[in-house]
């Protein structure tokens, strides 16, 4: 055989072998996994509420999957740094993304140099937890109820200010959606953080904020705070004898943060269900029930299916939102 001849042969033969590979069942591709660590990516920094719900089921999910799931923090406009990463990664399941409110359903609507839209570049995978926030005021405040508030704000329109954390961010969506269903105009002030936003709001500087539930129960109990009403559908397991807005006011209102694990749209539907399955068990656990009790959240679970039609609810609302409130995006 000529020299020629042979370079063919094994050029035909490498075909050969990449034809077989692709032909073997996506089932089959998908049996091993995982064979390496996975890892899920944060796109806050460490220690705040999307990273310790990461970082619970991590720890979980290690023992279930029978290899290191490590928690990766790219903190950055609003966690959209880290979705661009995690959309553009491999559709393999090894690289995952904790989500929330925030960074799928807000953030992509309000980030000009940002292309992602969280319907279409992600899978939906399992949802986590939920976390109500709490409309608190000042004690000096004049409004002993929701309906105080919103009869003081059509008194005094554009007068009552209300602080959050950031442009975006679930408290500050939440003030505006109250602001759209009550026909009132509440004047929002932002923070460089949710903690010296508290900080003014106990010194009497502004008078109200919606806050996330952990982060001020503290002061609701010991007085130096007074508890208006929680923003999700149902009250909260942590303070049961706090109403919904929804109950006293606003019939339908809902707004809380949700953390939910997703991974880049392509990813196998095996894996996704893997994921989801052993999920589903572990948040089902007493010790995570509390753990995540412990940081004011309630365990939601659920199918991929029934995640991926609540993001999808979700960024339409908060689309809306943005648009009537005339929220400016951001570069």
């Amino acid at each position: 055989m000529s020299r020629s001849s042979r370079n063919l042969a094994a050029l035909l033969s490498a075909f050969a072998l990449v034809a077989g590979l692709s032909a073997i069942p996506s089932g089959a591709q998908t049996a091993r996994y995982p064979d390496r660590p996975v890892k899920i990516v944060v796109g806050f920094a460490a220690g705040g509420g999307t990273d310790v719900a990461a970082r619970i089921l991590a720890q979980k999910l290690t023992d279930a999957l029978g290899q290191t799931v490590v928690v990766e923090n790219r903190p950055g406009a609003s966690g959209m740094i880290a979705a661009e990463a995690v959309a553009r990664s491999a559709a393999d399941g090894y690289t995952l993304m904790m989500g929330s409110q925030t960074t799928l359903a807000v953030a992509p609507a309000l980030y000009r140099k940002f292309s992602i839209d969280a319907a279409r570049d992600f899978a939906a995978v399992a949802m986590a937890g939920v976390s109500p926030l709490v409309l608190v005021v000042h004690p000096s405040a004049p409004m002993q109820s929701i309906k105080d508030l919103i009869a003081v704000a059509k008194a005094k329109p554009g007068t009552i200010n209300f602080a959050s954390g950031g442009l975006g961010t679930t408290p500050h969506m939440a003030g505006e959606l109250f602001s759209i269903q009550a026909g009132i105009k509440l004047v929002h002030v932002v923070y460089r953080g949710e903690a010296p936003a508290i900080n003014d709001l106990l010194g009497g500087q502004i008078p109200m904020m919606f806050a996330n539930l952990s982060a001020v129960m503290g002061n609701v109990k010991a007085g130096s705070l007074r508890a208006l009403a929680i923003t999700s559908a149902q009250r909260a397991a942590t303070a049961p004898e706090i109403p919904t807005i929804a109950e006293v006011a606003l019939p339908g209102f809902d707004a809380a943060t949700w953390f939910a694990l997703v991974a880049p749209a392509a990813t196998p539907r095996e894996i996704v269900l893997r994921i989801n399955a052993e999920v589903t068990r572990l948040v089902a656990q007493p010790d995570v029930q509390q753990r995540f009790a412990d940081l004011g959240m309630t365990i939601e679970g659920g199918t991929p299916d029934a995640l991926d039609a609540y993001i999808k609810s979700e960024i339409g609302k908060w689309s809306r939102v943005i648009k009537e409130a005339d929220i400016q995006a951001l570069e």
